[in-house]
């Protein structure tokens, strides 16, 4: 059985900093692309980030260079670093993993992906 767990969300202070990190188990090998998604109350779950094992990285359009997406294929590790947090950026933070390697792709649609994390809470007070 295969387990994302992310873990580094919390409570900040808008201007703070914070890594999410979200770490694969199971009968998973290397995963192809891995990503990061975060739903917003009342909005949809978008795409934020995510990096192949090759380590081609895709971000959002939307997104300011605030967000820093990164690999540790070793641990089949993602990590997150969001850096000058915003209220906006108040969400649940999702990983998700592709089971099979398809070299740089990272689409964002979500069915694309096979396993998903529980996420983790992600706050920014003004």
């Amino acid at each position: 059985q295969v387990r994302l767990v992310e873990s580094g969300g919390g409570l900040v202070q808008a201007g703070g900093s914070l890594r999410l990190s979200c770490v694969a188990s199971g009968s998973i090998g290397t995963p192809g692309a891995m990503v990061w998604y975060r739903q917003a109350p009342g909005k949809q779950r978008e795409l934020v980030a995510g990096v192949t094992s090759g380590g081609t990285t895709r971000y959002a359009d939307s997104l300011e260079d605030r967000f820093t997406v990164s690999r540790d294929n070793a641990k089949n590790a993602i990590y997150l670093q969001i850096d000058s947090l915003k209220p906006e950026d108040t969400a649940v933070y999702y990983c998700a993993a592709r089971q099979r390697r398809d070299g740089g792709k990272i689409p964002s649609g979500q069915d694309f992906y096979d396993y998903w994390g529980q996420g983790t809470q992600v706050t920014v007070s003004s």
